[in-house]
């Protein structure tokens, strides 16, 4: 595709207007439309100049080549196909003071994976994180040399990308879900702080002080905005926050994330032009993706078709999981809950209420105490166990 930026993204071929309804209901949509249109007038910028700006920016990596027996998607009802977006956290943690863990030796590092699922109707959205410390069969894959990557046995689920980067962890998912990826971002963790400090920071409840001496983490209680290395270390920290686990690292994470999206389309990110140019620009410096999202105008298409997506709608969870009978300090997938929750994603199904407990929505933070208002998500009185769930993650019920 040329790098030329398509008609309908011209100056003169008019912008979306603004409707009443539409500040009731925010959308992922208008964070990448927006940005690529409005903001680059409304900032001075020429159209085309911040088009390809943000394009030179964005990492391609094709791995079709790399993965085989893909399953079939399955055909469902709607107005559009639903689509399955793989996010890997990228964090080779070889800056000065990002290896928290102390982990030895170089090479690629994904401590998140996150299954972003968008229905058929364009109604709702789920994020799935997988934890690193699932213990799984690794399936055979190929390296970009076309040579095959022996799979191994009762593995760490982080070890695929650590032997084989992004198509091995897709080859991975694929043969253990059952479920077609459309798309996958690989996000770098290092640009992740980036994106923060551009739009002044994110929201968080920390309920008790985290300190870290050992790792040089000190970030007081408190509901504040918090940015730069203090919200890098946040997003890592494990070991002395709620019950130190990995499951909590993750909830936290997704909490991070949704309130990340909360302050973009609710927080006047979208007014404050600087703001989002600087966000914008910070986050297609993290991104790799896959050919189908290769610049601005693809991934801004892609949001476009979410724009039905209200905040409360986009739900986080994490796969049903129990300490390995093995090794207390590892987690499987509880069946036959995991598998019914890949089953009701692959039939772009809703998710019972058993299979989406303790979620965390984008409109209703912990803590947060408000909703955006904009679909039924998760709002309203917490359960005893999902209160629990919070508090051994570090965070405000």
């Amino acid at each position: 595709m040329s790098d030329a930026v398509p008609e309908s993204a011209q100056p003169d071929a008019g912008l979306p207007k603004r409707r009443g309804k539409a500040r009731r209901r925010h959308t992922v949509g208008k964070v990448l439309l927006a940005s690529a249109l409005v903001l680059a007038m409304a900032s001075g910028l020429g159209t085309v100049w911040l088009y390809r700006h943000l394009n030179g920016n964005i990492s391609v990596l094709d791995v079709s080549q790399q993965l085989t027996d893909e399953p079939t998607k399955q055909a469902v009802e709607g107005p559009h196909e639903p689509l399955n977006v793989l996010v890997m956290g990228s964090d080779s943690r070889d800056c000065e003071g990002c290896n928290i863990d102390n982990l030895t030796g170089g090479g690629q590092r994904s401590d998140t994976t996150i299954l972003f699922h968008l229905s058929a109707d364009r109604e709702r959205a789920y994020g799935i994180s997988i934890p690193r410390d699932s213990i799984v069969d690794r399936p055979d894959c190929i390296d970009e040399q076309g040579d095959t990557i022996p799979g191994a046995d009762h593995v760490m689920w982080n070890e695929a990308y650590s032997v084989g980067g992004p198509a091995c962890t897709i080859q991975q998912f694929q043969h253990l879900t059952n479920i077609k990826i459309d798309h996958f971002v690989v996000v770098d963790f290092e640009g992740f702080q980036g994106m923060v400090d551009a739009i002044g920071g994110v929201e968080v409840c920390i309920p008790e002080p985290i300190v870290d001496p050992a790792h040089g983490i000190n970030i007081a209680a408190g509901t504040r905005k918090i940015k730069g290395k203090e919200a890098l270390n946040y997003v890592r920290e494990r070991y002395v926050v709620g019950n130190g686990s990995d499951i909590g690292r993750m909830k936290r994470q997704q909490a991070f994330i949704g309130s990340m999206a909360h302050q973009v389309v609710s927080g006047g990110t979208l007014a404050r032009p600087d703001h989002l140019v600087r966000f914008l620009d910070s986050a297609t410096k993290s991104l790799t993706v896959d050919p189908g999202l290769k610049n601005v105008w693809k991934i801004a298409q892609l949001g476009v078709e979410f724009k039905g997506i209200g905040l409360d709608n986009i739900q986080f969870l994490t796969i049903p999981n129990i300490p390995d009978p093995s090794d207390p300090n590892r987690l499987v997938w509880k069946e036959p809950d995991a598998k019914q929750v890949w089953q009701k994603v692959a039939k772009d199904e809703p998710l019972t209420k058993k299979l989406s407990s303790d979620v965390i929505s984008a409109g209703n933070l912990p803590g947060s105490g408000s909703s955006s208002g904009s679909g039924s998500g998760s709002g309203g009185d917490k359960s005893e166990a999902d209160k629990q769930a919070l508090a051994d993650a570090g965070l405000c019920t």
